[in-house]
């Protein structure tokens, strides 16, 4: 599978991270909004959510996020149903209950299966970035690096500052069958752009 990697950074995203009281009861408090802005990303790009089936391209008409989840049996990738349609709160509790669920190998098999795209925070381990390995039949995964604080230029009413922000790189591997570059790009760049916006009130659940 002739395979591509992209890589962005994102930043200036610490106040949506930072929404007080809000998900502070889960572990992963930012891969609940990684998963939600690719999910809403897959939205606007379908092909980045497509499966490969034989010599056919499925385009299904739901985003399914598979969630990475490190174990002692090896890598496995439980399913996060339709979630573009969940909030930021549903995802976060979703998210936190397949991960524990498949660290003691309780989940059901379909569970693992009917993933659409693929979500991994190698962040968690503390890793800056990582270039993913795409799970077929899928064509395309995301991986989250470590969130950390750095100084960045910021402008305001025409005047550049340096400023402390959150930041992250963000890296997506991709079936250079399927997808091109200037689709990855748009598609992290959407991502990208969702996560600095900050503007998450509207999808938070609570």
């Amino acid at each position: 599978m002739p395979a591509s990697s992209s890589l962005f950074a994102a930043s200036s995203f610490s106040t949506a991270l930072n929404s007080p009281g809000r998900l502070d009861h889960h572990k992963s408090r930012a891969l609940p909004f990684f998963t939600l802005a690719a999910a809403e990303a897959l939205k606007a790009f379908p092909i980045i959510n497509a499966t490969v089936e034989g010599d056919s391209i499925v385009y299904p008409d739901h985003e399914n996020v598979s969630i990475a989840v490190d174990t002692e049996r090896g890598l496995l990738t439980p399913v996060v149903r339709n979630a573009s349609e969940l909030t930021l709160a549903q995802l976060a509790q979703e998210i936190a209950d397949l991960a524990e669920r498949t660290r003691d190998n309780k989940l059901k098999p379909d569970e693992l299966a009917g993933g659409t795209f693929t979500v991994t925070n190698t962040g968690s381990r503390g890793a800056l970035f990582d270039t993913p390995v795409v799970f077929l039949p899928q064509v395309a995964i995301l991986g989250t690096g470590i969130v950390v604080k750095k100084p960045v230029v910021v402008s305001d009413n025409g005047l550049d500052a340096i400023s402390i922000r959150s930041t992250v790189y963000l890296a997506l591997s991709y079936d250079h069958r399927i997808v091109d570059g200037a689709d990855a790009a748009r598609f992290l760049t959407a991502v990208k752009n969702r996560l600095e916006g900050g503007n998450f009130a509207g999808v938070l659940g609570v």
